[in-house]
């Protein structure tokens, strides 16, 4: 596996990263609602001496094992330079945009993200056809703020 600090070190010349982190634990509440909902079922089948409550027990546990490894999934960092997301397991750069190409930063939130403090950071790239979304990010207000300035004046 690659490690964050190994990460950094496949920066372009030049760039010094500012912020690193990997999407919310919060971003994953629906896995742990269903695994809850399995754990108490299986619990349930093995208090009345139901059979199955094993296989219920199981599936609990492996929905948090996918919560793990979708979580880890997603490396997001920002340089001096750019906004890179890289899959965490390989090191490889899944997308990447420079700074000087975005237009525009904005958030995205439903209700239950903003109660919870997470939301998605969409960069908008300067000749609008693409996108880069930075998804379960805690705080997102303040990452915004940091992309914002380093922005070149326009």
């Amino acid at each position: 596996m690659v490690r964050s600090d190994e990460m950094a070190g496949q920066q372009q010349p030049g760039e010094m990263e500012r912020w690193s982190s990997y999407p919310s634990w919060r971003q994953f509440t629906w896995l742990y609602f269903l695994s809850l909902m399995a754990g108490l079922r299986g619990w349930i089948f093995l208090r009345f001496d139901v059979t199955g409550g094993e296989v219920w027990g199981v599936g609990a546990v492996i929905l948090l094992v996918l919560a793990a490894i979708l979580r880890h999934w997603a490396w997001y960092s920002l340089t001096s330079q750019r906004v890179v997301v890289r899959n965490w397991y390989t090191g490889r750069e899944i997308q990447a945009m420079a700074i000087g190409d975005i237009r525009e930063v904005t958030i995205t939130q439903g209700p239950l993200a903003q109660f919870m403090s997470i939301g998605t950071v969409v960069l908008h790239s300067m000749c609008g056809d693409r996108l880069l979304s930075l998804r379960g990010i805690s705080d997102p207000e303040v990452l915004k703020t940091r992309i914002e300035a380093l922005m070149p004046r326009r």
